[in-house]
């Protein structure tokens, strides 16, 4: 028994790449980031999606909602495993502000044990998006799932399927609005297709 994961950025907002989003309440999808939902829309309705999870932000939920009524799902999931890395103080600030703090820099140095102010490792983010993988992989046997979420959380899960450091999640991207499959089944798990954009 196999389950498919499909792993889904959310799509563009307004500054992307010049700050921190985090967990901040009202980041929503521009209007570039609401043409490539509808894009990643058009490219899962070629899936038989058995459920769409996402994350509580509001990008994620602006980006899963056309993916659902594209798929005919009715109610999407939402699941805190699938929320962005809790970043704390550093929420909101600019990347030129962050780079500047040597705690941020230890961050992004020793993705392996360094920790946010807000208390987040990526080692508890890789447990909490495996975890629930495993759950829906033994919920939702021989079906396919979209999980809607963050390029962290995404870069976390597709480290522990190639067996690679937390460290080593900067060798690869995961896109706004890309697509990176996982199938997972009792042998384990394997990548199928990472950052792939609509």
């Amino acid at each position: 028994m196999t389950t498919t994961f499909f792993l889904v950025r959310h799509a563009a907002y307004d500054n992307l790449g010049c700050y921190l989003a985090g967990r901040l309440e009202d980041i929503k999808l521009c209007r570039a980031g609401r043409e490539q939902a509808r894009h990643l829309a058009r490219r899962m309705a070629r899936e038989s999606l058995a459920a769409i999870l996402s994350s509580p932000r509001k990008r994620t939920l602006e980006t899963a909602k056309p993916i659902a009524a594209a798929c005919g799902i009715e109610q999407i999931s939402i699941r805190q495993e699938l929320d962005e890395i809790d970043y704390g103080a550093w929420s909101g600030k600019t990347f030129q502000e962050l780079n500047a703090d040597a705690a941020w820099r230890l961050w992004n140095d020793q993705r392996q044990s360094a920790r946010t102010p807000g208390g987040d490792t990526m080692q508890d983010t890789q447990q909490r998006i495996i975890g629930l993988m495993e759950v829906l992989r033994r919920q939702i046997p021989n079906r396919c799932v979209a999980l809607i979420s963050h390029a962290d959380v995404i870069k976390a899960a597709v480290c522990k399927v190639l067996g690679l450091q937390l460290g080593d999640c900067f060798r690869f991207d995961v896109e706004p609005a890309s697509i990176t499959t996982i199938v997972q089944g009792d042998w384990g798990s394997k990548l199928t297709r990472l950052n792939e954009l609509a």
